[in-house]
C-alpha cells in the first residue's frame, strides 16, 4: 500500500481561544482538523487539571491538523497569531497518510 508524507500539527490550546485558533487556521488554508479537549497536565505553572471545575472556559484543547509538507509554514504562523500570547503549545511531527487527496 502506497503511504504519502505530511505533517501533523498539534496545537494545545486555552478552550476559550478554540473559535479564534480555528478562524484562523481556516484563513490560512486549513481545511481539516479535529479538537479534542484536554483533562488534564503537567507545564511550566505546575500539574493542572479540568477536574471539578464548572465550565470548560478554564481548560484547554487540542487541535490536530494532518497537512502536505508544504503547507505547514503557513499553518504554523497563523497558528502562532494565536498562540504566542496566549498559554499554549505547538508541536509538529512526521506522519504518512493512505490517502493524500484528502491533505
Amino acid at each position: 500500500m502506497q503511504m504519502h508524507v505530511a505533517k501533523r500539527v498539534e496545537i494545545i490550546i486555552e478552550a476559550p481561544l478554540e473559535r479564534r485558533l480555528l478562524d484562523t487556521i481556516s484563513e490560512a488554508g486549513v481545511t481539516g482538523f479535529t479538537v479534542l479537549p484536554v483533562l488534564g497536565g503537567s507545564g511550566r505553572s505546575g500539574r493542572w487539571s479540568r477536574e471539578g471545575q464548572v465550565s470548560a472556559a478554564g481548560g484547554m484543547v487540542a487541535v490536530v491538523c494532518i497537512v502536505r509538507p508544504e503547507r505547514v509554514d503557513k499553518l504554523l504562523e497563523a497558528a502562532f497569531e494565536v498562540v504566542e500570547r496566549h498559554i499554549g503549545v505547538v508541536s509538529v511531527t512526521d506522519c504518512q497518510v493512505l490517502r493524500a487527496e484528502r491533505f
